[in-house]
């Protein structure tokens, strides 16, 4: 399995820089893969939020498998601490209202507060986190109307932190995307790399592409072999090899080149052609999370 470690001196700054914040701020966006709901999760938040309200936006469902994001809405979820939307952030036109009426309602609490006490309330604050292309920038850009924040489908873009001023009632704290120092298990890696949040030029992509393969083929059987239309019992090792020959990616010696075929099968998955999937299933995850106890 690939051997995957991403952390550049911006995201360590990051995090020191969101660590300072969040005494700033009221409430945690954070905004993950619907594809991989707990590897795109960043464990430092559950550190550094401090039993803050936070709302897990599940994004890219429109590439995710639907029965799987009802199943990790349900399993997210914690009454009154923890809300869960799922949201196809580049193509929903309401986007905004639901981010920001959920928002609303998860900070619904310290509004009152404020109320009773006789205080004025101030706008809600929000930090709004995630790892590297999960669309948190293409959110932001909704929610503030403009293309203020720079937004493209690769890691690593926004390096700051910015207050984005929402309306009356909320304010939003921009932050970079951000991977935690050591993933817990090299699948975890991978997973990220296949989704595209890990910079592809620091990747054997042959091997990203070798696990992605064994998931697939172990969640949903028969799909990869029906869309590139190999035999069935086509071994894992070789698959790479009919993936490039359907794409004609050859090397001037005619046999098959599995750079280009890894990167042929990567922009076909992420771009939903395979079809819609979640890499990790809610159900297994629970069994796992149940066996380690």
């Amino acid at each position: 399995m690939v051997n995957i470690q991403w952390y550049p001196g911006h995201m360590e700054k990051a995090r020191r820089q969101m660590q300072d914040s969040l005494k700033a701020v009221d409430m945690i966006a954070e905004i993950r893969d619907a594809r991989i709901p707990l590897a795109s999760a960043n464990p430092l938040l559950d550190h550094m939020g401090q039993g803050k309200p936070r709302l897990i936006i599940l994004s890219k469902c429109d590439l995710a498998d639907p029965i799987q994001t009802e199943r990790w809405v349900k399993q997210l979820s914690v009454e009154g601490q923890v809300m869960v939307l799922p949201l196809d952030i580049a193509h929903d036109l309401k986007a905004k209202a639901k981010v920001v009426a959920a928002l609303k309602e998860l900070g619904k609490e310290k509004i009152e507060r404020m109320v009773r006490k006789g205080i004025r309330p101030r706008p809600l604050r929000a930090m709004v986190c995630g790892i590297p292309n999960a669309g948190k920038s293409t959110l932001i850009n909704r929610i503030h109307g403009k293309n203020r924040v720079k937004a493209e489908d690769r890691p690593g873009v926004t390096k700051d932190l910015t207050w984005i001023h929402c309306d009356a009632q909320l304010d939003l704290l921009d932050t970079p995307g951000v991977l935690w120092p050591k993933f817990s298990d090299q699948r975890t890696g991978s997973l990220l790399a296949a989704t595209g949040a890990i910079n592809e030029a620091i990747l054997d992509l042959r091997e990203v592409v070798m696990d992605t393969l064994h998931v697939l083929r172990d969640l949903y059987p028969g799909v990869i072999e029906t869309y590139y239309e190999v035999e069935p019992q086509t071994r894992i090792d070789t698959m790479l090899d009919q993936i490039a020959l359907k794409r004609n990616a050859l090397e001037a010696s005619g046999i098959p080149d599995v750079e280009r075929g890894a990167i042929f099968f990567l922009r076909e998955l992420r771009a939903g052609k395979l079809g819609l999937f979640t890499f990790e299933h809610a159900q297994q995850a629970q069994q796992q999370t149940e066996d380690a106890q």
